[in-house]
């Protein structure tokens, strides 16, 4: 399982690595090395396998109803880019060691780093679609906490929104074509999927999966017209501007087109969207590139640039044109890397990074200045480096198009414009910075090398920029072909890494590039002057104001829909269902099914008519709430009867204990509230509401009377037949409850303890004074706590807690089971804080109920835990049969202990809930006479 350590790693070590931060900066970078050294040695082993061609899986099972498996997949793509990122990631932790400075969060920069890296990681090794959605979500969601990491700036939390925006925006685009394409093969899985080409071609699907896959593509590696947000990242620390550059974020969505590539690729639809939008990125970021006088805005416009030529190789569709995209990712990852890391060192000895400033460093750091026009010059594409060599592939395939007529002339023109673009700003960011003239206001002066281990990244990186290009089939050939045939897909066409391939076309092509861009470079002020004479659009203004329109849209649109009307809220919730749902019912023609109408008894009808007058009047008298609650009361009374008058003796207790809670709560409540409401809505408003309730009610009735006559098949024969099997109990629905949907239980338990703990939050500091007297004007009598209730209550709770245990330990077999037992108990014991009062009932249990609530969680995740230590899901119930003197043979099942937190759980939400209510009246504190006694 090497492949999933590799993953999972980072982000284990990033909870550990602040704890080493008091340590110093050099222990907490020796720490935050270890994944990358781990993830290293765990994926060389592999390389025999993937140089034959080979594909290693590692996976198991995690939601396979839903197609999710955690499955990690290792093949020579996902090889490279696992290698790029844990390599310079690596020397990216070994730079910023040196690069921030005291007093800075370092703990926290490591772990948000080593976050980044585990998310980037598990985005190329997974083996699953929907794995790898989650992963790539956590690039954005990490990324967005690096670029804002200085929160002290604004142009970093800007920039850190605007970065979260677009690429969050492009992931729900990718997850819905990720969706159609799951849809469309059968299956998540990247095997499947890859192996699926031709059906995902020809399906009526394919150009909607293929868009919204290519938006989530697009807004992560900054394409036109999505590459705004990148310039902006560089507001982040310079260590997190290299690896996002060069390494990650962006190369994520190039990733993606290259996993996909034998999937997606190959139609025209592919070819004239990637293609079109890689050449209006490529072009876009080059012309910007030149212009800017920030050193990182320089580099982050041709990070731009860079990746428009990658997609525009991709979208080209022939078989080279992916190896040179392939080729390019590689090359622009080390020249890339290393030129932020130098620009980092610039501004980090010099104070700043407008390059009208730093002129002449080649005097003052002649070492840092060597390496980054050696990067510079490979971003130029100068020969003897890596990054002339994929140039020369691009300038190749632009000429290879078959394209009609004058079309044809197109590909190699953008190809080469480009190149002259890229030798101008390239020639300017060594020319500018360490050259003509002497420096200009410095901040820090004079400038000076950095220290000796902060250059050794970027060394490593300049002698691979010259390793490759001198050697390029002995340094990279192997990896390169290895991840071009995962690529492709197949084979791998035949191609020949050489310094030179002779004196043809695309040399020319780079001959002309390099004299054009010298020849732009030395004519720069026209270019400058002319460029002047457009107004410089401000991204990130436009995109604050854009945000802002909407913010005040969402605004207007709150205000006019939530203006705290309660009333206003349900008459939409209602009529939006209404209208919803008035299409179906119109066009389903006859109500009642073929089974027709059950006979009605007397005493069923005359229970449903009474149930129907106490709802009603229920509404009607709503303004008199004690008397609205009566009858809400004997609604629900009613309801438990019906409940057990249809064989479910179960949901009648139930409703029956439910109902007692929901009495108590609502008394306590009203008690502090007027006992009388003013009469507040219009006469129109009534009728309106009254033709709601007539529309809704009856609609739902139409719906019930259509299901139920219909012949159906239910679920019920399947447990019925595996209850006593399965669970090892009779009583159906307890065993649904602690077994089959076991998840749900603990789900439902959960909520109602956080329901609990939100209301004892919101009113622990609250104390209310309660009216005078009841709604008559009647004064409320002395004895709060009258002796009759207080005789008749103390010697109910054992016989109450004594039905309380019969009921939860009969529930896996007859009716009951712990939320029933749990109910019993709340109310058995909320009727000593009634008849008793606060002080003298608190004083006697001495519980907290928070503790009550936490050990019933503990106890069902506990029960549902242990299932695991024996190989089983969870929440998987076992039982069995003991004999005891006296008691006999009888059954123990696990799920006994689940139905124990069950019963904690309740007891604990119910009693925390009403206490907090009733603690609301500062007389509940005042101790009387007799509660002495």
């Amino acid at each position: 399982m090497s492949l999933p350590l590799v993953v999972f790693l980072p982000f284990l070590v990033a909870i550990a690595a602040p704890l080493f931060a008091q340590g110093g900066r050099t222990a907490i970078a020796i720490v935050s090395s270890i994944p990358a050294i781990i993830g290293l040695a765990a994926l060389f082993p592999h390389w025999e396998t993937l140089a034959g061609g080979g594909v290693v899986h590692n996976s198991w099972e995690w939601l396979p109803a839903l197609g999710i498996s955690f499955s990690f997949r290792l093949d020579g793509l996902a090889l490279l880019f696992a290698l790029l990122i844990l390599i310079i990631g690596l020397l990216i932790i070994l730079y910023a060691r040196y690069y921030l400075k005291k007093g800075e969060n370092i703990g926290k920069f490591y772990a948000l780093l080593l976050c980044f890296k585990g998310s980037m990681l598990g985005i190329v090794l997974s083996g699953n679609l929907l794995l790898m959605m989650i992963f790539w979500e956590l690039t954005s969601l990490t990324s967005f906490l690096l670029i804002s990491f200085w929160t002290h700036k604004q142009d970093a939390r800007r920039g850190a929104r605007m970065a979260l925006a677009v690429t969050g925006g492009g992931g729900l685009a990718l997850l819905a074509g990720i969706l159609i394409i799951g849809n469309i093969v059968g299956s998540f899985e990247l095997d499947a999927v890859l192996a699926a080409g031709d059906l995902i071609k020809n399906h009526a699907m394919y150009p909607v999966a293929l868009t919204l896959i290519l938006l989530g593509a697009f807004t992560k590696s900054a394409q036109f017209p999505f590459h705004f947000w990148l310039p902006h990242a560089m507001q982040a620390p310079t260590p997190v501007s290299a690896y996002l550059h060069s390494a990650t974020m962006v190369k994520a969505g190039v990733f993606l087109m290259a996993r996909l590539y034998p999937a997606l690729a190959g139609t025209e639809q592919w070819f004239y969207m990637v293609s079109f939008t890689g050449m209006a990125t490529l072009l876009v970021g080059a012309y910007v590139a030149m212009f800017k006088h920030d050193l990182k805005g320089l580099l982050a416009h041709s990070t731009v640039s860079h990746l428009g030529l990658i997609t525009l190789l991709f979208g080209m569709g022939t078989e080279l044109a992916a190896v040179a995209a392939v080729f390019h990712v590689i090359n622009h990852a080390t020249f890339k890397a290393s030129l932020f890391m130098a620009a980092g060192i610039i501004d980090h000895e010099t104070g700043t990074r407008d390059m009208r400033r730093i002129n002449g460093l080649w005097r003052y750091m002649p070492h840092t200045a060597t390496l980054a026009m050696v990067a510079a010059s490979s971003m130029a594409g100068v020969p003897l480096l890596n990054g002339f060599l994929s140039k020369e592939m691009f300038f190749a395939e632009s000429l290879q198009l078959n394209l009609p007529g004058i079309w044809a002339w197109i590909p190699p023109i953008v190809a080469t414009l480009a190149g002259i673009f890229a030798v101008a700003y390239s020639a300017r960011f060594v020319h500018d910075v360490f050259f003509n003239g002497k420096p200009v206001n410095l901040p820090i002066y004079p400038p000076h090398e950095p220290p000796r281990y902060m250059k050794i990244p970027v060394e490593i990186l300049v002698f691979a920029c010259v390793m490759v290009g001198v050697f390029p089939a002995y340094s990279v050939g192997p990896l390169l072909y290895s991840a071009s045939a995962a690529t492709l897909g197949g084979e791998v066409p035949d191609y020949h890494l050489a310094v030179m391939h002779g004196f043809n076309l695309p040399l020319m092509m780079s001959f002309a590039a390099f004299i054009g861009g010298l020849i732009m470079y030395s004519q720069r002020q026209k270019f400058f002057d002319f460029h002047a004479r457009f107004k410089e659009v401000d991204e990130k203004a436009v995109f604050e104001a854009v945000v802002s329109r909407f913010v005040e849209l969402a605004n207007r649109f709150t205000a006019r829909i939530e203006n705290g009307s309660l009333q206003r809220y349900a008459v939409l919730l209602v009529g939006s269902a209404i209208v919803v749902a008035m299409v179906p019912l119109a066009t389903m023609g006859i109500f009642v099914g073929e089974n027709g109408l059950s006979p009605v008894d007397w005493p069923t009808a005359i229970a449903a008519a009474i149930l129907i007058f106490c709802a009603l009047a229920s509404a009607f008298l709503h303004r008199g709430r004690f008397t609205s609650l009566m009858f809400l009361s004997v609604v629900g009374l009613l309801v438990a009867l019906a409940f057990a008058r249809f064989s479910a003796p179960d949901l009648a207790m139930t409703q029956l204990s439910v109902e007692v809670v929901t009495m108590v709560l609502l008394m306590l409540a009203l008690f502090y509230m007027p006992s009388w409401t003013p009469l507040e809505t219009s006469g129109t408003h009534r009728a309106r509401d009254i033709v709601l309730a007539l529309l809704a009610g009856g609609g739902m009735t139409l719906v019930t009377l259509a299901m139920l006559t219909q012949p159906f098949t239910s679920i019920s024969e399947f447990f019925l037949e595996n209850s006593k099997t399965g669970g090892g109990g009779t009583n159906v629905v307890n065993v649904i409850l602690v077994d089959f949907r076991g998840f749900d239980t603990l789900g439902e338990i959960t909520v109602l303890a956080i329901a609990a703990l939100g209301i004892y939050a919101m009113l622990k500091d609250t104390a209310l004074t309660p009216p005078p007297g009841d709604g008559e004007g009647h004064a409320w009598t002395r004895d709060a706590y009258p002796l009759m209730l207080k005789q008749i209550a103390r010697p109910m709770l054992p016989l109450a807690l004594m039905i309380s245990a019969y009921i939860f330990l009969r529930g896996h077999n007859l009716p009951g089971g712990g939320f029933i037992a749990g109910l019993i108990t709340s109310v058995a014991l909320i009727l000593q804080y009634i008849a008793s009062g606060m002080v003298w009932t608190q004083d006697r249990i001495g519980i907290k109920y928070h503790n009550v609530i936490g050990l019933g969680l503990i106890f069902a995740t506990i029960a549902g835990a242990g299932s695991f230590v024996y190989g089983y899901p969870f929440l998987t119930t076992t039982f069995d049969y003991i004999t005891w003197p006296v008691v006999g043979k009888f059954e123990v099942a696990s799920a006994l202990v689940f139905d124990l937190g069950v019963y904690l759980a309740v007891i604990g939400a119910t009693l925390l809930a009403l206490v907090s209510i009733g603690r609301l009246s500062p007389h509940s504190a005042i101790r009387s006479p007799r509660e002495n006694v």
